[in-house]
């Protein structure tokens, strides 16, 4: 397939300066440095300056999409308060991208993230899924993972809104994105949904490959704020801001409470957190005893309890 990224210059500046930083390859905190222009999914990582390399994520240019339909797992908020066949409300329009630039060991879509199942697509059809979404009446478009193809990706929602979508993009990612790149979403993305996985270094080290995480992420996370703010509704439905997920692991893994402190007195007393009990040992957790298990109802609760202490609007 033609590499989605070949001419950028008929997008806006912003999308052009997003593809630079393609080659070498510096969207996101890794830093990988190789030269994505002309690659394809290749297995390979080696950190070269050479055309068609590829570094952690393991995808080249060209976006790999996994899925495209509505989702109505999302948060409430997201999805509204229709089901599957309320076609007034037709949930969240979710674009899942395979690939990922972090290496959680407990990864629940790990055959998307970690190997990459999907399809090569280009500009123009990240495009069409989108405008396809809305005719859906899907409540929004989820970008799902796209830290990594944040250049076609933008370059899709503006082709997109010249033929007539309107509807709010959510930024839906791991919370592990390079100020530098988030600066050139701005005016694109309505919604972002990041992750806040990790307080502490080591942990984020273990279990994503991902010591900075948690400096990347606040610093994300405050980026992110600064250009949408808190969380707005409108009939019950996000229209912009900030929303926060965050998972809560066994043996206060996450270090759920510093997040949460962060969030009350650094972000804002109103911002949006999602307190996530979804976690079960997935992929390779198994080998590791301390999260070889449900986080205990208990360990939820408090984390949950803490963020309504601190004021924090608490969803689900």
């Amino acid at each position: 397939m033609e590499s989605s990224s070949g001419n950028f210059g008929s997008f806006s500046e912003s999308v052009q300066q997003l593809a630079e930083r393609m080659n070498p390859c510096v969207l996101c905190p890794r830093k990988c440095e190789v030269n994505r222009s002309g690659s394809t999914g290749s297995p390979s990582r080696v950190k070269s300056r050479d055309k068609g390399q590829v570094g952690f994520c393991g995808v080249g240019d060209t976006p790999v999409v996994s899925s495209v339909g509505p989702h109505f797992g999302e948060e409430s908020v997201l999805v509204g308060s229709g089901g599957p066949f309320d076609f007034a409300q037709g949930g969240s329009g979710t674009i899942f991208f395979a690939g990922c630039n972090l290496g959680c060991i407990f990864c629940q879509n790990f055959d998307i993230s970690h190997h990459r199942h999907g399809t090569e697509v280009t500009i123009e059809q990240l495009a069409q899924f989108m405008l396809d979404l809305q005719q859906l009446h899907c409540s929004n478009i989820n970008l799902v993972t796209p830290t990594h193809v944040v250049a076609p990706a933008m370059a899709a929602i503006e082709s997109a809104r010249k033929k007539g979508l309107t509807l709010p993009i959510v930024y839906n990612s791991g919370g592990y994105d390079s100020v530098e790149t988030l600066k050139l979403l701005e005016g694109l993305i309505d919604i972002y949904m990041p992750d806040m996985k990790y307080s502490d270094s080591t942990v984020a080290a273990e279990f994503s490959k991902a010591p900075d995480y948690p400096e990347v992420n606040r610093e994300a996370v405050k980026e992110m704020h600064r250009q949408v703010g808190d969380l707005q509704l409108k009939n019950g439905l996000a229209t912009r801001g900030l929303l926060v997920r965050h998972l809560v692991l066994p043996n206060n893994l996450a270090g759920s409470f510093k997040i949460i402190d962060f969030l009350a007195e650094q972000i804002s007393p109103n911002t949006t957190i999602n307190v996530m009990d979804q976690y079960r040992p997935c992929y390779k957790a198994g080998l590791h005893a301390k999260i070889n298990r449900r986080p205990y109802a208990d360990e939820i609760e408090s984390v949950r309890e803490y963020a309504i202490r601190k004021e924090l609007n608490v969803i689900s």
